[in-house]
Protein backbone atom coordinates (compact mmCIF):
# COMPACT_ATOMS: atom_id res chain seq x y z
CA UNK A 1 0.00 0.00 0.00
CA UNK A 2 1.44 3.16 -1.03
CA UNK A 3 0.87 6.71 0.64
CA UNK A 4 -0.39 8.75 -2.12
CA UNK A 5 -0.15 12.30 -2.45
CA UNK A 6 -1.93 15.36 -3.72
CA UNK A 7 -1.79 15.74 -7.17
CA UNK A 8 -1.13 19.00 -8.48
CA UNK A 9 -3.09 20.91 -11.27
CA UNK A 10 -5.42 19.63 -12.97
CA UNK A 11 -6.85 17.23 -10.06
CA UNK A 12 -8.77 17.12 -7.43
CA UNK A 13 -6.61 19.44 -5.06
CA UNK A 14 -5.79 22.83 -6.20
CA UNK A 15 -3.47 25.30 -4.49
CA UNK A 16 -4.95 28.34 -3.55
CA UNK A 17 -2.81 31.57 -3.59
CA UNK A 18 -5.44 33.60 -1.98
CA UNK A 19 -4.88 35.43 1.16
CA UNK A 20 -7.57 34.78 3.53
CA UNK A 21 -8.38 39.21 4.68
CA UNK A 22 -11.06 38.35 7.17
CA UNK A 23 -8.92 37.62 10.31
CA UNK A 24 -6.78 40.53 9.06
CA UNK A 25 -10.18 42.83 8.92
CA UNK A 26 -11.26 41.90 12.56
CA UNK A 27 -8.12 42.68 14.29
CA UNK A 28 -8.04 46.06 12.74
CA UNK A 29 -11.66 46.95 13.90
CA UNK A 30 -10.44 45.39 17.24
CA UNK A 31 -7.60 47.95 17.52
CA UNK A 32 -10.03 50.95 15.41
CA UNK A 33 -12.25 50.45 19.03
CA UNK A 34 -9.52 50.06 21.45
CA UNK A 35 -7.49 53.16 19.97
CA UNK A 36 -11.52 55.46 19.80
CA UNK A 37 -12.21 54.63 23.41
CA UNK A 38 -8.05 55.33 24.91
CA UNK A 39 -7.35 58.53 22.22
CA UNK A 40 -9.92 60.94 25.18
CA UNK A 41 -8.39 59.99 27.07
CA UNK A 42 -4.84 60.59 26.30
CA UNK A 43 -5.58 64.32 25.10
CA UNK A 44 -7.57 64.82 28.43
CA UNK A 45 -5.48 63.36 31.29
CA UNK A 46 -6.42 61.20 33.78
CA UNK A 47 -7.76 62.29 37.35
CA UNK A 48 -5.70 61.95 40.77
CA UNK A 49 -6.06 62.49 43.84
CA UNK A 50 -3.33 65.07 44.87
CA UNK A 51 -1.40 65.09 48.08
CA UNK A 52 -1.63 67.84 50.34
CA UNK A 53 1.40 69.92 51.29
CA UNK A 54 1.55 71.59 54.73
CA UNK A 55 4.14 74.44 53.46
CA UNK A 56 2.46 75.32 50.23
CA UNK A 57 1.07 78.63 49.90
CA UNK A 58 -1.39 80.25 47.23
CA UNK A 59 -0.04 81.65 44.28
CA UNK A 60 -1.12 85.04 45.16
CA UNK A 61 -1.41 86.22 48.83
CA UNK A 62 -2.43 89.95 48.37
CA UNK A 63 -5.87 90.35 48.18
CA UNK A 64 -7.54 91.52 44.81
CA UNK A 65 -9.14 95.08 44.25
CA UNK A 66 -12.92 93.68 43.00
CA UNK A 67 -14.79 96.08 40.91
CA UNK A 68 -18.11 95.16 40.41
CA UNK A 69 -21.22 95.96 37.85
CA UNK A 70 -24.37 95.57 38.63
CA UNK A 71 -27.40 94.54 36.96
CA UNK A 72 -28.26 98.78 36.32
CA UNK A 73 -25.18 99.63 35.33
CA UNK A 74 -23.94 100.86 38.83
CA UNK A 75 -20.13 100.52 39.79
CA UNK A 76 -18.66 99.52 42.84
CA UNK A 77 -14.97 99.40 44.18
CA UNK A 78 -14.89 97.16 46.65
CA UNK A 79 -18.53 97.97 48.70
CA UNK A 80 -18.05 101.68 47.56
CA UNK A 81 -20.46 103.04 44.47
CA UNK A 82 -18.54 104.59 42.19
CA UNK A 83 -18.54 106.47 38.19
CA UNK A 84 -16.53 105.70 35.15
CA UNK A 85 -15.00 108.89 35.12
CA UNK A 86 -13.67 108.19 38.97
CA UNK A 87 -13.39 104.43 38.39
CA UNK A 88 -9.11 104.69 37.78
CA UNK A 89 -8.85 107.13 40.59
CA UNK A 90 -10.70 104.83 43.10
CA UNK A 91 -9.04 101.85 41.95
CA UNK A 92 -5.17 103.53 42.64
CA UNK A 93 -6.34 104.21 46.06
CA UNK A 94 -7.02 100.76 47.26
CA UNK A 95 -3.94 99.46 44.95
CA UNK A 96 -2.12 102.17 46.87
CA UNK A 97 1.90 101.70 45.78
CA UNK A 98 1.35 98.06 45.35
CA UNK A 99 0.71 98.19 40.97
CA UNK A 100 0.84 94.16 40.54
CA UNK A 101 -1.90 93.54 42.30
CA UNK A 102 -4.46 92.07 40.45
CA UNK A 103 -8.04 93.49 39.67
CA UNK A 104 -10.86 91.67 39.61
CA UNK A 105 -13.95 92.69 37.55
CA UNK A 106 -16.89 91.03 37.82
CA UNK A 107 -20.40 91.76 36.35
CA UNK A 108 -23.32 90.73 37.24
CA UNK A 109 -25.38 88.39 35.04
CA UNK A 110 -27.43 90.11 32.84
CA UNK A 111 -25.35 93.61 33.16
CA UNK A 112 -24.66 95.10 29.57
CA UNK A 113 -21.38 93.66 28.02
CA UNK A 114 -20.47 97.48 27.27
CA UNK A 115 -19.93 98.37 30.51
CA UNK A 116 -17.96 95.84 31.09
CA UNK A 117 -15.65 96.51 27.96
CA UNK A 118 -15.80 100.39 28.88
CA UNK A 119 -14.57 99.72 32.65
CA UNK A 120 -11.49 97.40 31.33
CA UNK A 121 -10.85 99.96 28.52
CA UNK A 122 -10.84 102.85 31.09
CA UNK A 123 -8.82 100.54 33.42
CA UNK A 124 -6.15 99.90 30.60
CA UNK A 125 -5.95 103.52 29.78
CA UNK A 126 -4.92 104.51 33.14
CA UNK A 127 -2.02 101.05 33.13
CA UNK A 128 -4.12 99.17 35.08
CA UNK A 129 -3.69 95.66 32.93
CA UNK A 130 -3.54 93.29 35.26
CA UNK A 131 -6.97 92.83 34.78
CA UNK A 132 -9.09 89.21 35.54
CA UNK A 133 -12.87 88.25 34.61
CA UNK A 134 -14.37 86.55 37.60
CA UNK A 135 -16.89 84.18 37.33
CA UNK A 136 -18.55 81.51 39.87
CA UNK A 137 -17.71 78.17 39.63
CA UNK A 138 -21.21 75.47 39.08
CA UNK A 139 -21.07 74.54 42.38
CA UNK A 140 -20.25 77.95 44.50
CA UNK A 141 -23.19 80.07 45.36
CA UNK A 142 -23.52 82.83 43.60
CA UNK A 143 -22.89 85.92 46.39
CA UNK A 144 -19.46 86.75 47.57
CA UNK A 145 -18.62 88.25 50.66
CA UNK A 146 -17.59 91.78 48.67
CA UNK A 147 -21.02 91.91 46.88
CA UNK A 148 -21.84 95.60 46.77
CA UNK A 149 -25.79 96.00 48.92
CA UNK A 150 -28.53 94.87 47.52
CA UNK A 151 -31.28 97.50 46.67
Amino acid sequence: MAISSPRRGNGIYVPVSDINVTPLVDVMLVLLIVFMITAPLLATGMRVNLPQAKSSEPLDPREPVIVTVAKDGTIYVGQDPTTIEQLASAVRARLGHDKDRTIHVRGDREAVYGDMIAIMDRLAQVGLVKIALVANAQNQPALHPADPPAR
